[in-house]
């Protein structure tokens, strides 16, 4: 089992940008002191709910400043993005880190992010498939062509190849987050795994694993591969002596962060949206997560990864939005967790 954080940069109310950021740096650098596996950075953009515009700048300083952990994007929003630009980083950082860096894409949202970076609503709504082929492509070949509906270009050599650096796999791990069937067949016709969000529970992170397989085996991909996928589970991860205690540290905070983060999103087109109630979502969090003493949060990820299969969670640990808070769950997670899921799959 391998334990990360999860780094999103929140803004909380009454907090400025630059002491989010600083505490999303932090956190990292505790990441490998407390001997947790990885760190996985968020990507927002115009919006408190995540102050790092780009995971992949921020995954440099920091692969920078480690030495041993993965550091991985949750997500590189794809649409936003010429997939090759994106390739050519992430081969870049897979090359100069040893092979310690994960690539994570999503298909982002409707926001008004695709107007201001020119994307437009289709690289939304029809063209991830493409930009996704196309980015795989660029870390698995030595040259490049492309004869899409959104990308046309002459066949180019790829520089710097990932396959360069000797490492367990020839380029960058990449995973898919996966919000609905749709993208979890994606996913599994390509054999890249997974990064399910912390908003479903493990028996629908179950089922999604499932489809993966089913839909995996049905398009021919080898079997040692299916097996061996390591899908990704994001949680909430709170520490303290009592479950009580732990809770109310969240429910003191989150909430006024998500209602200002969420809030702010803004869709490109003017559709109608919906916002989770704050409360009721953080009440949710704590239930489906590692919130409470540290015996309860090791069996509740033993449970998660029991249930659904997946040995790999990246754990949001900035709840509180206190920095000293922060780092202290942080080596709680590392001191008082992690012994005890030692010797479990």
């Amino acid at each position: 089992m391998r334990v990360g954080s999860f780094v999103l940069g929140a803004q909380f109310p009454g907090q400025g940008e630059g002491e989010a950021l600083h505490r999303a740096v932090r956190c990292a650098e505790l990441t490998e002191e407390a001997g947790l596996d990885a760190v996985w950075l968020g990507e927002h953009h115009f919006v408190p709910y995540g102050t790092c515009p780009s995971a992949i700048t921020l995954a440099a300083l920091l692969l920078g400043r480690t030495r041993r952990i993965r550091v991985g994007t949750a997500v590189s929003v794809l649409p936003t993005v010429h997939p090759v630009a994106l390739g050519e980083q992430a081969a870049l950082l897979h090359v100069t880190s040893g092979g310690r860096f994960s690539l994570g894409v999503g298909r982002g949202g409707p926001w008004v992010d695709l107007e201001v970076f020119g994307a437009g609503l289709e690289a939304y709504e029809r063209g991830f498939p493409e930009s996704l082929d196309l980015l795989v492509r660029w870390l698995s070949e030595p040259s490049v062509a492309a004869e899409g509906e959104r990308y046309r270009f002459r066949e180019v050599p790829v520089v710097p190849r990932p396959s360069e650096v000797l490492t367990e796999v020839p380029g960058p791990e990449v995973v898919v987050a996966c919000t609905s069937p749709a993208s979890v067949r994606l996913a599994a016709e390509r054999g890249l795994p997974m990064l399910l969000g912390m908003h479903v529970g493990d028996e629908e992170k179950a089922e999604m694993v499932a489809l993966w397989r089913r839909h995996a085996h049905a398009c021919g991909r080898p079997a040692p591969e299916v097996r061996s996928a390591s899908h990704v589970s994001a949680g909430v991860c709170q520490i303290a002596d009592r479950r009580t205690d732990a809770a109310e540290a969240l429910l003191k905070a989150m909430p006024g962060w998500l209602r200002q983060g969420l809030g702010a999103h803004v869709t490109v087109d003017g559709r109608e949206r919906r916002m989770r109630d704050p409360l009721a979502y953080t009440e949710l969090l704590c239930g489906l997560h590692p919130v409470g003493p540290p015996r309860l949060c090791a069996d509740r990820l033993a449970a998660t990864s029991e249930r659904t299969g997946i040995s790999r969670f990246a754990l949001f640990v900035e709840g509180t939005g206190d920095l000293a808070a922060t780092e202290e769950n942080v080596r709680r997670l590392g001191s008082e967790v992690l012994p005890r899921l030692a010797g479990r799959p």
